[in-house]
């Protein structure tokens, strides 16, 4: 029996997955960063055939026996750097023609019906990108910049909104309260302290992102602020990537597919701030949430490169075998 291999490679973590060509996942492997711009070039592919290997055992599968694979990779951003992430994985055995993809058009296929529209993903990072019916390809990479970048940047601003507060250089903010009973100090300069001090362990950032949305649900105004600012930022990169490939103007319908951990919180706030400020220039964008992890869109793209058409019962297939979600965790 033919397999496929899907990897989604990300700066927090690389996911690998391996499914029967019906669509059955029967292996499932974890390491650490694979974005070749997040770590030295070498760890990045040692991390993809960490997690490829992993899955490839646990499913018993030889490695000959891989009908397609593919890499849905953050730091797959220009040119060449397809060239060295497809490279590196053929070298390590992982398939013999590996397809390689930016880490949005992972998302994307795993949020889209038929693998078209705009996809912003937000989790520790962000990421967005559209395909067209025509297969025209936008996604925003470095483009994007320091700009709308998910859960870091969303707890670097709630960290900021908390010491200008205290300095009097900003309004007050329920985020002292809720960082300070968190991070279980005394006062903001020990919260500081904590997360600055030379040395370490300091508290990554992106945990922040969680208090900051809970707090703007309360209906705190500086972090509902932050919150709503950060969707509508994130969402004029969706609004180029929908012109990029096609999608504008009073154009038919298309997907606007959300995705991303930061979004599965059960706040609406970030959602609603990305839907509206879409829609604002493209009232023909479909909101839906994705019903797969982005590592799924991995696997979804390798059944399509060997031919394998998504139909309802390979998508059941996929939904019934799929792993526990803590696997997807960051």
């Amino acid at each position: 029996m033919s397999y496929v291999l899907g990897v989604d490679a990300g700066n927090s973590k690389t996911i690998a997955l391996v499914a029967r060509i019906d669509g059955t996942l029967v292996g499932v492997g974890r390491s650490g960063c694979g974005d070749i711009y997040g770590t030295q070039r070498e760890l990045a592919l040692r991390a993809m055939n960490e997690a490829a290997t992993a899955a490839l055992q646990q499913a018993g599968v030889a490695r000959e026996a891989l009908a397609a694979s593919v890499f849905s990779a953050a730091g797959a951003d220009w040119p060449e750097d397809f060239v060295t992430i497809r490279n590196g994985v053929a070298a390590y055995g992982l398939g013999t023609n590996p397809l390689v993809c930016n880490d949005a058009m992972g998302g994307l296929r795993a949020g889209s019906p038929d693998g078209t529209g705009v996809v912003v993903v937000c989790g520790t990072g962000a990421a967005v990108g559209a395909k067209s019916p025509t297969g025209q390809i936008w996604h925003s990479s470095f483009w994007q910049g320091s700009h709308a970048q998910g859960a870091t940047q969303l707890g670097s601003m709630a960290l900021d909104a908390v010491l200008e507060a205290d300095l009097g250089l900003a309004p007050p903010t329920a985020l002292t309260t809720v960082l300070l009973k968190h991070f279980n100090s005394p006062h903001v300069e020990a919260l500081l302290h904590l997360m600055t001090r030379h040395g370490g362990p300091h508290p990554h950032k992106k945990q922040l992102a969680r208090l900051l949305l809970d707090v703007a649900e309360a209906g705190d105004a500086v972090a509902r602020e932050i919150v709503e600012g950060h969707g509508r930022a994130i969402a004029g990169y969706a609004v180029v990537a929908a012109r990029k490939v096609g999608f504008d103007g009073e154009a038919r319908p298309f997907h606007l597919v959300l995705a991303g951990g930061v979004l599965r919180h059960p706040s609406p706030l970030l959602r609603d701030a990305m839907v509206a400020r879409v829609q604002e220039d493209l009232p023909a964008a479909q909101p839906m949430r994705s019903a797969f992890e982005p590592a799924i869109g991995a696997i979804m793209l390798a059944l399509e490169d060997a031919s394998v058409r998504l139909d309802a019962t390979v998508l059941d297939t996929l939904r019934n075998s799929m792993p526990h979600h803590s696997t997807f965790a960051t």
